[in-house]
């Protein structure tokens, strides 16, 4: 795929990043232009979840651009990317319409997120399960078009149908603003044609990366599961 004269969404040169002793990440180097639907595979422990976070500017680095910019020190990146993470530590007492009544946000799409995640405006964050919280999250994240979505298993606790679902408006916001997506998942499942790239991320390294449809012959069928597993197991 020819890369376009404009900068890319996600420029990482030679990255190293640890939390103190040994670094997590090692000269890690990766290009992700915008459009890209991106999986980000790899062991538990690998770093996917600190690469995520590095991106999404919550620690100090070097090497690391997003759309051109210094993903740490330019704070205009807030408008511009969202991190979907682990964990969202919201239990106010507010229900999610007084939250949602806070923000400017179109109410169409608003409104589709609610029924695709199955969300009520009702409730109370302080009283919500676990799972329901993770709704909540996705659905403030994903309540305007971002230019880089970073989600880092954020869609295990969804049902089958809402996991495609919700994919599927991103994949609409890929192609319709050139949203690039970086995701780091375990749950393989349906990606197959979802996804336009995949990374294996390993020894704190980009191990593989390239288009998806080049994991296959031309005509055959992709077992994305049974390929990530043989890169696994073989690491």
């Amino acid at each position: 795929m020819d890369r376009p004269a404009t900068s890319p969404c996600v420029a990482i040169d030679r990255l190293s990043f640890g939390y103190g002793g040994t670094p997590v990440l090692r000269e890690l180097s990766l290009v992700l232009e915008s459009g890209w639907r991106c999986l980000l595979v790899g062991a538990n422990g690998a770093g996917k979840s600190t690469l995520l976070r590095v991106l999404s500017g919550r620690h100090l680095s070097r090497g690391v651009r997003v759309l051109g910019r210094d993903a740490f020190h330019d704070t205009t990146l807030v408008r511009d990317v969202v991190y979907v993470g682990p964990s969202f530590p919201v239990d106010v007492d507010l229900s999610v319409a007084e939250i949602l009544a806070a923000r400017r946000f179109n109410a169409e799409r608003g409104a589709r997120l609610r029924r695709v995640l199955g969300v009520e405006p009702g409730w109370r964050m302080h009283q919500v399960s676990d799972g329901q919280r993770r709704r909540v999250q996705l659905l403030l994240a994903l309540l305007e078009p971002r230019r880089l979505v970073l989600l880092d298993e954020a869609t295990a606790d969804l049902d089958l149908i809402a996991r495609l679902d919700v994919l599927a408006l991103i994949a609409e916001d890929s192609a319709r603003h050139q949203t690039t997506v970086l995701y780091a998942t375990h749950v393989l499942e349906g990606l197959e044609r979802w996804a336009t790239h995949i990374a294996w991320l390993a020894d704190g390294r980009i191990a593989r990366f390239g288009p998806i449809d080049a994991l296959a012959p031309p005509g055959a069928e992709l077992r994305l599961a049974a390929v990530v597993e043989g890169w696994l197991r073989s690491g």
